[in-house]
């Protein structure tokens, strides 16, 4: 260790040496490169046997220093031979290098600038809105990995990662596969919209009945084919005659075979309960009434069935009538484009009388042949996939869901998530009420356990745990509120910018209360249609039970008036806290008459329009000229003589006159006399003498007429197939 020790004893005298500024008088400094050469050789001598010592960059220095005479050499010893060739590239290429100027004191004064600065326009930085996050609909499966999920979704493979961590999950590996309840979960705290996607690889997969959904026209029969199909009798039940809900249930046929039937309403009101049994049905069966033809609201349910892309069996039914023409039926079908079996097409048809029971063995075989053609199997075990065809809330056992099972077997006792609801399933019951412990594919059921009351059209999954059950539904209700809240300032500004061209409107809040929430949807969206220049209608809040005391409470609140539909009358103490804050509270059965009081309540609530239009003409028969005495009582003035010929002339109002069919002034009346009494109204068939303000150019045969300002009321309209409007 002894020569190491001398040898870098020798190296920092050689390197003082060589660092050292030369004395005075000398040539021979920093910047001369003979001492410099003779230095580094008793440098390279001394460290010759000094293995772990790297001497490349000071060599490399010294035969750089040549190059670099005009700079102090001391400034580059301590920079690596990369940084040295960096600056050479930089500086051969032109780029800009910070130096340090020289300057003699300390600090530099900086120039004053005296141009104003420049004004340039911000440039917002690009965000991802949340517009088109909630438009984003992303498919997820049991068993998908961060990595897909992270390409579906458009995020950061570690933004998933955290979001997996906050919600409890272990993060293993980013190709840990995720449950499909997780993967939803985090694909709604990025903002998307999820489709679940179910795989039936392993599954027993066996066939079941088809759902068939009735559709059709108001008054067409749907109801009372379905009640000879399977012997009831609920169109003599039901108010008014027609169907107001969604109903569902199974008919077996007379050769054994089964069919899940949905009854659909066909007023105009429920197009929203047509389009969720199209969306649940394998078949729709079209209805329509020979001796009436094709209506509007069969042209919907034919629009409903080819947006769900299902096979249309017709139904031409009352053929027992007298004015019964099933061919011009036939015609009118084909004419929107149904392509008939009569016809050369595919869809069938089949006439029927529901009254006298005839033709049903034919749509029976009808149906199960559109059935055997569509091979209709589906997975038999596993967690269930269901559908909410109807809710509604009952007093004794809470909120309950009619559903229709679609793949798997539901259990009683299952943790099942429900829109944005859950629960555990306490009961399943048929359509006939009875208990059964399991729902297997295509059977309606009705079940109870829930929660809170799910949406009409929700779907039903089923879940491993509570926890996991509690989580998906919070999740759930977090997105739909942020949706929600993203709608309406969508509508607000909206309305902020047409706020200059959109006229002041009055506003009619309205609270709605209905037996079941597909009701509540429909009246919802029927009373929206109500909706006028001069009135906005603003249905405030919405349930399913009857008026309660907190619903007038709100009421009185915002001065709403409280709608029933198809539900009890509200106890007396109700009705008499209503009638003491001035609180309308109507109910109806019917939804004919709800939309019709609504609508008077519109017209009667609208402010109406001012319109000009004319309250009589006179002729000018003569012009009388009265002198002026001075200057101070006026100068000359003109009367016309004229004669009423039709209508009332009233000196209030503002007067026209008329020359050739063309306005020559239109101003106020001064004077209206009639022999020689001043007076306010002139009748038809009579005369007057009149002075119009600033106006003395008459002349015999001008047409005077008397302008006057009426409101308009908008008119409440309803047509025969149920669609109502307000015409304004």
């Amino acid at each position: 260790m002894a020569w190491r020790a001398v040898g870098k004893k020798g190296i920092n005298a050689s390197l003082f040496r060589a660092l050292a500024p030369a004395p005075q008088g000398h040539a021979a400094g920093l910047n001369s490169a003979s001492t410099f050469d003779l230095e580094v050789k008793s440098i390279t001598a001394s460290v010759k046997w000094i293995p772990e010592f790297s001497f490349s960059s000071f060599l490399w220095g010294s035969r750089y220093c040549k190059v670099l005479k005009n700079e102090p050499l001391i400034r580059y010893f301590h920079a690596s031979p990369e940084l040295l060739a960096r600056k050479k590239d930089e500086e051969a290429l032109g780029l800009k290098i910070h130096k340090k100027e020289n300057t003699k004191g300390k600090f530099v004064k900086r120039e004053k600038k005296t141009q104003p600065p420049v004004e340039a326009p911000y440039v917002p930085k690009l965000k991802r809105t949340s517009k088109s996050s909630q438009e984003k609909i992303v498919e997820i499966f049991d068993g998908m990995t961060i990595v897909e999920l992270a390409k579906r979704t458009g995020e950061h493979i570690a933004a998933l990662q955290d979001i997996l961590i906050n919600v409890g999950e272990s993060v293993d590996s980013e190709f840990h596969p995720l449950s499909i309840d997780i993967a939803e979960l985090i694909a709604m705290e990025v903002g998307a919209s999820v489709k679940r996607m179910h795989a039936s690889e392993g599954a027993e997969i066996l066939p079941r009945p088809p759902v068939v959904t009735v559709m059709g026209h108001v008054d067409h029969g749907k109801t009372s084919l379905l009640d000879a199909l399977r012997q009831t009798s609920i169109a003599a039940k039901e108010a008014g005659g027609i169907t107001q809900h969604l109903g569902a249930f199974v008919v077996s046929m007379p050769s054994g075979a089964s069919i899940t039937f949905l009854d659909t309403p066909g007023h105009a009101a429920f197009s929203a309960m047509r389009a969720r049994g199209a969306a649940v049905t394998d078949i729709v069966v079209l209805v329509v009434a020979a001796d009436d033809g094709v209506m509007p609201q069969t042209l919907e349910a034919i629009a409903h069935a080819k947006a769900a892309n299902v096979p249309i069996v017709v139904a031409v039914n009352k053929c027992d009538k007298p004015a019964a023409n099933p061919e011009r039926v036939k015609i009118q079908l084909a004419s929107e484009g149904l392509l008939l079996e009569d016809m050369g097409g595919d869809i069938q048809v089949v006439e029927v009388s529901a009254i006298k029971k005839t033709g049903l063995d034919n749509l029976e075989e009808a149906l199960l042949l559109q059935a055997d053609v569509m091979n209709l199997k589906t997975r038999v075990d596993g967690p269930a996939q269901a559908y909410v065809v109807e809710a509604r809330l009952d007093k004794g056992r809470g909120p309950l869901a009619t559903a229709i099972v679609k793949a798997g077997t539901l259990v009683s006792g299952q943790h099942v998530v429900v829109g944005s609801e859950w629960g555990r399933i306490r009961a399943i019951r048929d359509m006939v009420g009875k208990l059964t412990e399991r729902a297997t594919p295509a059977m309606p059921v009705e079940i109870e356990g829930l929660k809170g009351l799910p949406m009409a059209g929700d779907d039903i999954i089923v879940v491993q745990s509570e926890e996991r059950a509690r989580m998906l539904s919070e999740g759930r209700k977090k997105k739909f509120e942020k949706d929600r809240l993203l709608k309406i300032s969508d509508v607000r500004a909206e309305a902020l910018e047409q706020l200059e061209e959109v006229p002041l409107r009055a506003e009619m809040p309205i609270i709605v209360k209905a037996d079941v929430q597909g009701t509540v949807q429909a009246v919802t969206d029927a009373l929206k249609t109500l909706n006028s220049p001069q009135v906005f209608v603003n249905v405030v809040h919405v349930g399913v039970g009857p008026v309660s005391q907190s619903d007038v409470d709100l009421a009185q609140a915002c001065g709403a008036c409280i709608v029933g539909f198809n539900i009890k009358s509200p106890p007396s103490s109700v009705s008499m806290a209503a009638t003491q804050a001035s609180i309308k509270i109507l109910i109806h059965r019917v939804i004919y008459h709800l939309l019709e009081d609504i609508g008077h309540m519109i017209v009667d609530k609208a402010p109406g329009t001012f319109e000009t239009q004319v309250a009589g003409e006179a002729e000018v028969l003569n012009i009388f000229e009265l002198k002026g005495k001075s200057k101070a009582k006026g100068g000359d003035v003109k009367i016309a003589g004229c004669r009423v010929i039709d209508g009332c002339f009233y000196k209030s109002s503002t007067m026209r006159l008329l020359r050739s069919g063309e306005v020559v002034f239109e101003g106020t009346c001064t004077s209206l006399k009639q022999e020689k009494h001043d007076v306010e109204k002139v009748g038809k068939g009579n005369e007057c003498g009149l002075v119009l303000c600033n106006c003395d150019t008459f002349q015999i045969g001008d047409i005077i007429q008397c302008l006057e300002q009426v409101v308009r009321k908008p008119k409440f309209v309803s047509s025969e197939s149920g669609a109502v409007c307000i015409e304004c």
